[in-house]
């Protein structure tokens, strides 16, 4: 695992992003380092919490997201290395030289566009209809997304300024929503809102076909109030380009650069973290504990002793 000296406090940001992180994370040096010595300490004393990343950019993740409220930013990681053991088909063996995630990258299902939008936030598009749900399985679909989002977590600017998700549910079919279960769509979301250490800003969707109108409804509805009110439906193309510069698209959508310069591009870094990634799966908290089963047993729909936790 990780471990890092004292010293490390992170990657300097530029004025605007600090700019950011002091308005609207209360986020100083001092506030820093003061949070990730504690944050140290306490994944240090925990007595269920066996092997975790120390360093900086892992924990800012953490403290980013709960806006440096350290309770609330343990308990996220508590979470998180949680559904990492209870959900291994999603969370773990992560790599992107397995031949089916390499090829569902390739695809084009999943990217993140090289290019920021208005607000400099990272935007991750997803156009179902580039992921065959005869070939592959929900649990391979989420590994890829898993991946994906691993590979962009540590970036300190993405901590701050967040991310902005455009869906593109052309092609999406019968076959796409019958390899999911109500209940693993109640569990997916659990986790991305209460355990994944994102801002999620803006999610745009875009032609959705009518089959899958009452599944995304259903979907939205299992959101808290916050991240609902950041979902935009699109009827089309052109009322997407409205919200989202098309400079930033690839040429498919009325952009510059075509989707395959970009899969090429991301893949690159996928490559060069591939070890960082896959060490992730190091990382071990004892589930067997009470504490533990709290968490998961709120995981798993049934009410546990935990808050609401807030999303930002």
């Amino acid at each position: 695992m990780a471990n890092t000296s004292k010293e490390d406090y992170g990657c300097p940001l530029d004025e605007a992003t600090k700019t950011i992180a002091l308005e609207e994370l209360r986020e100083d040096d001092v506030t820093k380092e003061q949070a990730l010595d504690q944050f140290r300490h306490w994944i240090q004393k925990h007595p269920t919490i066996k092997r975790c990343r120390t360093d900086a950019a892992f924990l800012l993740r953490f403290l980013r997201t709960k806006k440096f409220s350290l309770p609330m930013a343990e308990e996220m990681l508590e979470r998180y290395l949680t559904i990492r053991q209870l959900y291994p088909n999603w969370f773990q063996n992560l790599d992107i030289e397995d031949p089916d995630i390499e090829a569902i990258v390739d695809a084009g299902y999943l990217v993140p566009l090289p290019h920021r939008d208005r607000h400099g936030r990272r935007v991750i598009l997803s156009c179902a209809g580039r992921f065959d749900p005869y070939k592959y399985t929900s649990a391979q679909m989420a590994r890829a997304h898993s991946l994906v989002v691993e590979t962009l977590m540590d970036d300190e600017e993405n901590q701050v300024r967040g991310y902005t998700y455009i869906n593109d549910e052309s092609g999406l079919t019968m076959g796409h929503l019958s390899a999911w279960s109500l209940t693993d769509i109640r569990n997916m979301l659990r986790c991305i809102q209460n355990s994944t250490p994102m801002r999620h800003k803006e999610t745009h969707f875009v032609n959705i076909p009518s089959c899958a109108t009452k599944i995304i409804e259903f979907a939205i509805s299992l959101l808290n109030d916050k991240l609902r009110a950041r979902i935009s439906v699109h009827k089309s193309l052109d009322e997407l380009k409205d919200a989202i510069d098309p400079s930033s698209l690839p040429k498919e959508y009325g952009g510059d650069v075509p989707l395959s310069e970009m899969i090429a591009e991301f893949k690159k870094t996928l490559k060069k973290q591939r070890d960082g990634i896959k060490a992730l799966d190091d990382m071990y908290i004892d589930i067997s504990s009470s504490d533990c089963r709290a968490v998961s047993s709120n995981l798993n729909g049934i009410p546990g002793s935990f808050r609401k936790l807030e999303v930002d």
